[in-house]
């Protein structure tokens, strides 16, 4: 007799076609030179970005971050939690600590990307702007404005497995070993200018893989439990932030197109 599958089974195999969809997305194939790549990142950036409010999200809703403190519910989660922010926000890079977000900053200036709307975003938050005008202000590109939208919709309703749905299906384990490849490559012809880069995907890689990965799906069993609409709604969520990437990564190709037709021919 068959077994049954498991409700996160299920929620996998539904994800699965979307999933394929984004592993062998045409942007992958599409970025050949530097400045097809420096296009990428200038969009790319907003969505590692984005990726910390998710997350300081889920430890605002699932560890004690308020005060006076009480215990919450589940230890193994809130472990889980605080260890992604100990990686995410305070890594370890050469000897010093940094965020993910600000080491990729750092990998675009190295690569002479454009950073003045992500520089800007972060300066209009400071002087307390919401989200939406902060993006609308900084001069994001509107692919970039509508991703990051879709996950403060999904922050904004405060359902921490819907939450911890996006988080999980949405994460950098998604971009393909074909495109790690050819950034490597690239930074190979350019003796290291893009070490930097290529250390934050393969950084990326190596914690989703073989700790963050397999721990983010039982984070979802814990959350969900038993409730079919938990179960629903942490679909839906899932199902929202990957057609949002592959939105995301549709817009980045028009854009690298856009530019290749601009550029002067020899």
């Amino acid at each position: 007799m068959p077994a049954v599958a498991t409700p996160i089974q299920d929620l996998e195999a539904r994800l699965a076609p979307l999933q394929d969809e984004l592993k062998h997305h045409p942007l992958y194939g599409r970025i050949r030179t530097l400045e097809d790549l420096r296009v990428f990142m200038e969009s790319h950036v907003f969505a590692v970005w984005d990726f910390m409010s998710l997350l300081k999200a889920l430890q605002r809703e699932l560890t004690g971050v308020r005060l006076p403190w009480t215990p919450t519910p589940n230890p193994a989660v809130r472990r889980f939690i605080n260890a992604i922010v100990l990686d995410e926000e305070s890594d370890e890079y050469e000897g010093h600590t940094a965020s993910h977000f600000e080491l990729y900053v750092e990998a675009m200036q190295e690569c002479r990307a454009g950073t003045g709307p992500i520089h800007r975003l972060l300066q209009e938050l400071a002087q307390g702007s919401d989200v939406e005008t902060a993006m609308q202000s900084s001069g994001a590109p509107a692919v970039a404005r509508a991703f990051v939208a879709s996950t403060f919709s999904v922050i904004a309703e405060a359902r921490p497995h819907a939450i911890a749905s996006a988080f999980t299906f949405g994460r950098e384990d998604i971009i393909p070993d074909m495109f790690r490849e050819l950034v490597r490559d690239l930074d190979h012809q350019l003796s290291g200018r893009l070490k930097k880069f290529v250390w934050y995907l393969e950084r990326h890689i190596e914690l989703d893989g073989d700790d963050h990965g397999p721990l983010a799906l039982r984070m979802i069993e814990d959350l969900c439990g038993d409730n079919p609409g938990h179960w629903s709604e942490a679909a839906a969520a899932a199902e929202t932030a990957l057609k949002a990437r592959i939105a995301l990564w549709d817009g980045i190709l028009a854009h690298i197109e856009q530019h290749a037709a601009r550029a002067p021919r020899p």
